[in-house]
């Protein structure tokens, strides 16, 4: 069994070779990233994926806190200590410095987000770029000092111009992880959902398609239907149950039973 890669480990691979990161919304998905030697996985902590971490043990996992669930540095803190006991190794959280800091300060390794954050975006002018203007880059590298004085470990950079996010990597001792910023970050990063397949309509520019699990899961929805109708078809034909789904007794016995009942 691999081992799972740890805060040094990462830590030691900055400036070396890519690291890879994937989200994920299932435990199978979670299970095949692993075998498959992906270095980082992650998740939303939420009740029904507590058990992921559990499942890939040789794997580095990450819990997110969800946005918008925790009022205070008190509730994510408590969330994020939830998440370590629950088998991750370190922790998404979209929240401010503040919050960061008191994180980091109980030795929770904690990754945080710049340019597009999705809960944010209407600051940022919607879903967008960050960073393609002089006060918008300005603030962006400003933001990153601020967590990395926090204490966050690695930040999360979203669809911020490819050079911003170069100079950044160089500039920062956090490891950098590339959501749609460019090849240059310590760590590329992409959705399950987008590199399997499985999203119909809108697909992201930053994002690449490996499989195409949106029309697989439309070939099984068809073959259910047509399995549903052969079901139908045979009950009303008589050809199910057959000879073969039914239990069989001695009529025999069958008799006496009946008897002794209609005595009774």
């Amino acid at each position: 069994m691999n081992k799972a890669l740890t805060i040094l480990d990462l830590q030691a691979l900055k400036g070396g070779r890519k690291i890879t990161f994937v989200q994920v919304a299932r435990e199978e998905e979670a299970i095949a990233a692993s075998q498959a030697g992906v270095d980082m996985i992650g998740t939303a902590f939420v009740p029904e994926r507590a058990g992921f971490a559990r499942a890939v043990p040789e794997t580095h996992f990450q819990y997110g806190l969800p946005w918008g669930t925790h009022a205070d540095a008190t509730e994510a803190l408590r969330a994020a200590m939830a998440a370590m006991q629950a088998g991750a190794q370190s922790i998404y959280c979209g929240l401010s410095p503040h919050v960061i800091e008191v994180l980091a300060r109980e030795g929770v390794p904690v990754i945080c987000h710049v340019g597009l954050v999705p809960p944010k975006a209407t600051w940022t002018g919607g879903f967008r770029a960050v960073g393609k203007s002089k006060a918008q880059a300005v603030t962006v590298l400003q933001q990153v000092r601020d967590f990395e004085n926090a204490g966050a470990y690695a930040v999360e950079m979203e669809v911020i111009p490819a050079p911003l996010a170069t100079a950044i990597t160089q500039r920062t001792s956090m490891l950098t992880i590339s959501l749609g910023s460019g090849g240059d970050c310590d760590v590329q990063y992409l959705f399950s959902a987008d590199l399997l397949g499985e999203n119909r309509g809108h697909f992201p520019r930053h994002a690449k398609a490996y499989r195409n699990f949106a029309a697989e899961r439309d070939r099984l929805q068809a073959e259910r239907v047509a399995a549903y109708q052969e079901y139908i078809a045979d009950v009303q034909n008589g050809g199910f149950p057959a000879k073969a789904n039914i239990v069989e007794m001695d009529e025999a016995i069958l008799h006496d039973a009946l008897s002794t009942a209609d005595k009774g």
